[in-house]
């Protein structure tokens, strides 16, 4: 954990929970892409960058998520580099406690307030500024989150954030957070007939054929659709459509992934209902759902 790889020939990426990009700009200068979940996480980025001699220049963020922006506010401190981000994310990132609440929908008890839902809070430049470093290729990846985005180096390697997951990943979680799914899906397609040297997910092994990952992804948001349409079948109401999918799919409920998985069956409902799959009914000051 924490080895640094090399993909190109000045792309490389360490290998952690959540893989951290980095672009070598000359022989002593450095872009992060992402920071990993926390200080401790910040801590193993700077002590790499020590020993290779590298100048940390700039954090370049591809979204909010606590776990990949979790060390900015350390290495920002230690080192005075910048943090770019954009749009809403750029918002989420200075005032991290807009993850949870999110998330859970108001303010978040205890349970939730932890490192790994509410990162440090950090001071951010927008994408638009000119201090970006402008032969880096922004890429929008929306769906996931917010105004996810990923980077291609100028070596042609992109960085792909959370846009995908991998097979092993999918077959351990079953469902992966997704914000806007008819978003994720064009997200999937673009990326299905992305060319580059080298694709690098945050959450899967990279490679330089990106297509059966894709498929993989896309096949399990509709298996994950079709399994909401079943279990609303009969008029059921959220909680008992959410353990409906927690136990058929083998999942154990904590506050986590209650908000996690609980969002983003949301979602999927949201999109099946503007789709004329799904219905909402009111009944008994209870909202029902039902497949159409």
């Amino acid at each position: 954990m924490y080895e640094l790889i090399q993909v190109g020939e000045k792309s490389y990426y360490i290998n952690c929970p959540a893989k951290i990009g980095v672009y070598l700009t000359d022989d002593k200068n450095i872009y992060l892409i992402d920071s990993g979940n926390d200080k401790d996480a910040g801590r193993k980025v700077r002590k790499i960058l020590d020993e290779k001699g590298w100048n940390l220049l700039g954090i370049l963020n591809t979204h909010s998520n606590a776990d990949h922006i979790g060390g900015n506010q350390y290495l920002q401190q230690q080192t005075g580099c910048k943090v770019f981000g954009g749009g809403i994310e750029k918002t989420f990132t200075e005032y991290p406690v807009l993850e949870p609440s999110f998330l859970y929908g108001g303010y978040p008890c205890k349970d939730l307030r932890h490192k790994f839902l509410l990162a440090k809070s950090s001071e951010v430049t927008d994408f638009s500024d000119k201090s970006f470093p402008k032969e880096i290729e922004i890429i929008p990846l929306k769906g996931h989150f917010f105004d996810m985005v990923g980077f291609r180096t100028p070596d042609d390697t992109a960085f792909l954030a959370d846009c995908l997951s991998s097979k092993k990943t999918l077959d351990k979680y079953q469902i992966s957070f997704i914000y806007d799914v008819a978003e994720y899906l064009k997200t999937l397609e673009t990326v299905k007939s992305m060319k580059a040297k080298m694709f690098v997910p945050a959450h899967a092994p990279a490679t330089d054929d990106i297509t059966e990952l894709t498929d993989v992804n896309i096949a399990k948001v509709h298996e994950i659709a079709d399994k909401i349409l079943s279990v609303c079948s009969e008029p059921i109401c959220f909680e008992n459509i959410l353990q409906r999918l927690f136990s058929d799919y083998g999942l154990t409920m904590n506050f986590e992934q209650y908000v996690l998985v609980g969002s983003t069956v949301r979602s999927y409902m949201s999109w099946l209902k503007d789709n004329g799959k799904l219905s909402a009914i009111f009944d008994d000051n209870m909202l029902l759902w039902n497949a159409v």
